[in-house]
């Protein structure tokens, strides 16, 4: 991913006239002007002389009525090389920033009243948990596994291993939590303690991972609390689910620090990354914020006050969050600020009043079970390329979701993917820019599908009309944008058939199935056991094979969840997960290592973790944990998944992750896999010692019955402990990404990503029923040199890829699939991204103007009729000519779909009967 740069933040004119000299294209506005400009649209004109060739609809910039006694301005402006320039200007604070590919800005600021009502329950299967009063004393709370079982997990690679602490409880720190006491410093101690990595300091480390716990209790705060670095593991800020704590922001409330409550990455004022997100945000990894209560109540509505600010990437989440906000008349509250990164997943989150629930741009986010009461706007969506959005409810808002930035001449979100939601008592559902003759073409592509409405005046709105009329009724279907039904493309706005939704991937009530990271709650303490209690070392060298498996047999046989300590636990044979287990991580530093020859023979694939024996039946929940591999490990197959789960609940991996290469203790960094753009790498001369796995995931023709949720399979494409702190790029080799093999299917795919694997990043063969909800991919970095041939050779029992490279030297035709499949049938992708950056390191290739060249195909559907009953919505690919290939015939160029920095399709379908 590629990272922020700055320009000026500027007065409204200024800013966009600036912002439009930065690129070749540019617009501005702003509202909260003096009250003497009360038409509804005001002008800047620009008569300054330039020499570049700027169409006339820039030189406009449009200011909206006047709707806050606070000004704010925005600018925005892109040129052919692909930068795009944003920066806004608050009377009462600046920042400003330019998005290395895509940003923009927020439109249609409304005020009204706001009452409150109930907590609402989950949606459909979802196990959000209702929070308890606000403020209770933890003597109150019904105790939590997680604050009293014995702490000693280990930062196994950190170099004061033996004093380092993981868990922290924000109270040892000494807070109070008695809503009175400034807590602010005591959370910030219990976040920075131990030499950790911190914003505008250090890029990212792996050594330092930290759970930040807050008992039950109101937590007062003056200040923004600042949220560090902690990218392999995790960072995380957590409180007692049975009884959500309260952060509170003061009254007399300092934006001097950060710009939320919670900030993730508070821009620079000094430092290597001067005016800058403390964090490069497309490599913010691996952080969470659960169980709390966010409250700006008491800051006054005036002010420009956030519950979080989350410029974030893969491997992050929210979940189970409750954000109160100051409803008074002309409130400038938000609840969630984020403005770009490469995200992400988010769940069981509650915004109650303020202006904004969402403000919110990113490169996509899978994002479901959101509830949004008495909000002017819940959702303004600044940006985005594709975002995903289930079980929303939107309750009592002045608008529903706002998707219109740039308005029609510079169309900033590429898609939005929303269903099985519902929108009550809202004027406006959905605003969106585009137009029969917006630019670009494709972008502001839109899906719907099983969208309630009960008094709504207008569910969607143009910005010349109503495009769909509310009322009380369900939107079954309703898409915006460009349709291959296969062929293509075809411009359409309006109705379309829904999705043929097997019952397999169903609730009771007839939505998509979907489940949250079971938190054990209500579990007590003696229900658990620790692996490290067990025997096992956890510390990065010990091999602790049979510690590990005696462990996890031990825990499945006493029906208890097995905790798996903070720590690197090497093992030299398969951990073996049999039906019936519950296995926990700690802070997303709970590692399994695989090192030795048992996994370094590339003829004979051997699983790191199998989960089940083929055959077995029954159900697991594994949740936290990572897979990982040391060293040359040609053979590995990171989890080999073979449980068949039938009836009821289907088994889960939340936050199960592959990561390879690129940490501490991997063997697999900087020093050891140099990349070489400058070599033409061959069989004879690849470095083979960083062959460092065979395939991530593999769900096997015996699984079915699988959610996954927040799911990240990542082969390192940069050193995350990079001894000059500088994200040094590396080459690293792992064959396959995600296969699932599952003759009867039902796997649930939500807010999954799958990076820089050698032949493919998702394979479906033979398989059914396959629900996705905003996947993505990318290219490995380092192709075409070497290509997709090597160094793994064809497996056909695999269904491995055959590439044919091209003559053409400039034609990439051997990179590795994005998505590909195989005689299958009922895959549903709601939200697709594949992304192609990089030819040989370079990223020339994905520049805008560049014709797309980073690679020929990413995209192939194969089998002819045996592939069937195949929708896709909002495929937004990066890079690559060719969008969509159906047995060897390209269906769908990217030249048809410009979008924002993508190129996108609203909707692809092959009908039942293969056509």
């Amino acid at each position: 991913m590629l990272g922020a740069s700055v320009i000026l933040s500027l007065s409204t004119c200024a800013l966009a006239l600036n912002a439009r000299y930065e690129g070749d294209y540019g617009y501005g506005y702003g509202y909260g002007v003096p009250a003497a400009k009360s038409s509804s649209t005001s002008t800047c004109i620009d008569s300054t002389p330039t020499s570049k060739p700027i169409p006339d609809y820039s030189k406009t910039v449009y200011v909206p009525t006047p709707l806050s006694s606070a000004s704010y301005a925005y600018g925005h402006g892109y040129n052919s090389s692909g930068a795009h320039g944003y920066g806004h200007n608050r009377s009462s604070a600046t920042s400003s920033y330019k998005h290395g590919h895509k940003t923009t800005t927020a439109t249609y600021p409304y005020k009204f009243s706001h009452t409150s009502i109930p907590y609402p329950t989950g949606h459909g299967n979802s196990t959000s948990v209702k929070p308890g009063p606000t403020g209770t004393a933890k003597a109150d709370c019904a105790p939590y596994w997680l604050e009293d079982i014995k702490h000693q997990g280990l930062a196994s690679f950190n170099p004061n291993v033996n004093s380092y602490q993981v868990f922290r409880n924000v109270k040892d720190f000494g807070a109070k939590g008695d809503g009175r006491t400034d807590d602010t410093a005591a959370i910030q101690r219990a976040i920075t303690e131990g030499n950790r990595c911190a914003p505008g300091v250090c890029e990212s480390s792996t050594t330092t991972p930290a759970i930040v716990y807050f008992p039950g209790g109101t937590y007062v705060i003056s200040s923004s609390i600042i949220d560090y670095y902690y990218t392999q593991l995790t960072d995380k800020i957590i409180g007692n689910p049975n009884c959500l704590p309260t952060i509170q922001g003061s009254a007399n409330f300092s934006t001097t620090a950060g710009i939320g409550l919670i900030d993730g990455s508070p821009y620079q004022g000094s430092g290597p990354r001067v005016g800058k997100t403390g964090f490069g945000p497309t490599n913010t990894f691996f952080r969470q914020i659960r169980n709390l209560i966010l409250d700006t109540t008491k800051i006054p509505a005036n002010i420009t006050a956030r519950g979080v600010h989350w410029p974030t990437a893969q491997t992050t989440s929210l979940q189970n969050v409750v954000f109160n906000l100051n409803a008074a008349s002309g409130t400038q509250h938000e609840g969630l600020f984020v403005e770009e990164g490469s995200g992400g997943f988010m769940t069981d989150l509650v915004f109650n009043g303020g202006n904004y629930g969402f403000n919110v741009g990113n490169q996509q986010f899978t994002t479901r079970n959101l509830t949004f009461n008495n909000v002017n706007t819940a959702i303004n969506q600044l940006w985005d390329w594709g975002w995903t959005y289930s079980g929303v409810v939107i309750n009592n808002c002045k608008v529903g979701l706002n998707m219109s930035a740039g308005g029609p001449a510079a169309v900033n979100v590429g898609s939005i993917t929303l269903f099985d939601s519902e929108i009550n008592n809202t004027p406006v559902g959905i605003i969106t820019a585009r137009t029969d003759s917006s630019e670009p073409a494709a972008a502001g592509s839109v899906y719907l599908e099983n969208v309630k409405l009960n008094n709504v005046g207008v569910a969607v709105q143009g910005p010349n009309g109503a495009y769909l009329q509310g009322g009380t009724t369900t939107i079954t279907a309703w898409a915006d944008g460009h349709r291959y039904l296969p062929n293509g493309p075809v411009e359409a706005r309006g109705a379309i058939a829904a999705s043929k939704r097997p019952a397999s991937l169903l609730d009771a009530s007839g939505k998509y199935y979907t489940r949250s990271k079971p938190q054990y709650g209500s579990v007590p303490l003696a229900n658990f056991l620790s692996a490290r209690t067990l025997g096992c070392a956890g510390d990065g060298k010990t091999d602790d094979t049979k510690a590990l498996n005696a462990a996890i047999l031990k825990a499945k046989a006493e029906g208890k969840i097995l905790f798996i300590d903070a720590g690197y636990y090497v093992v030299s044979d398969t951990i073996y997960v049999p039906p019936g287990s519950k296995l926990v991580g700690e802070a997303l530093a709970t590692v399994i290592l695989s090192s030795g020859k048992a996994f370094n023979d590339m003829n004979a694939p051997k699983a790191v973790v199998m989960v089940a024996q083929p055959g077995e039946t029954g159900s697991v929940e594994l949740s936290d944990l990572f897979l990982s591999t040391k060293g040359q490990q040609m053979g590995a197959v990171l989890m080999e998944y073979n449980l068949g789960t039938y009836g009821g609940e289907p088994a889960g991996l939340w936050d199960v992750h592959t990561r390879i290469g690129g940490f501490a203790g991997s063997d697999l960094q900087a020093p050891q896999c140099v990349k070489t753009p400058e070599t033409t790498i061959t069989p004879a001369n690849l470095d083979k010692d960083c062959i460092a796995a065979y395939m991530s995931i593999h769900i096997t023709k015996f699984a079915t019955g699988l959610y996954m949720e927040n799911n990240w399979l990542w082969t390192a494409d940069h050193d995350l402990d990079d001894a000059i702190n500088n994200n040094t790029q590396i080459t690293i080799y792992a064959g396959r990404g995600l296969l699932v093999e599952s003759l009867r299917g039902g796997i649930w795919l939500y807010g999954t990503a799958v990076e820089h694997h050698v032949k493919y990043e998702y394979q479906f063969v033979d398989t059914r029923d396959i629900f996705m909800g905003q996947i993505q991919t990318e290219t490995a970095y380092y192709q075409p040199n070497p290509d997709a041939t090597i160094p793994f050779p064809e497996n056909a029992a695999l269904s491995d890829p055959v590439f044919t490279p091209s003559p053409d030297p400039s034609v990439n035709a051997a990179s590795g699939w994005g998505l590909r499949i195989l005689r299958s049938n009922n895959i549903l992708g709601y939200g697709v991204g594949l992304y192609s950056f990089f030819d040989n390191y370079s990223t020339k290739c994905s520049d805008v103007g560049a014709g797309a060249r980073c690679q020929t195909r990413i995209f192939s559907v194969e089998g002819d009729r045996n592939s069937y009953d195949i929708n896709i919505y909002n495929l937004n690919t990066v890079g690559t000519t060719q969008m969509i290939t159906r047995d060897g015939v390209d269906l769908a160029s990217n030249v048809d779909n410009n979008s924002t920095f993508v190129d996108t399709i609203n909707v692809f379908r092959i009908n039942s009967f293969g056509q």
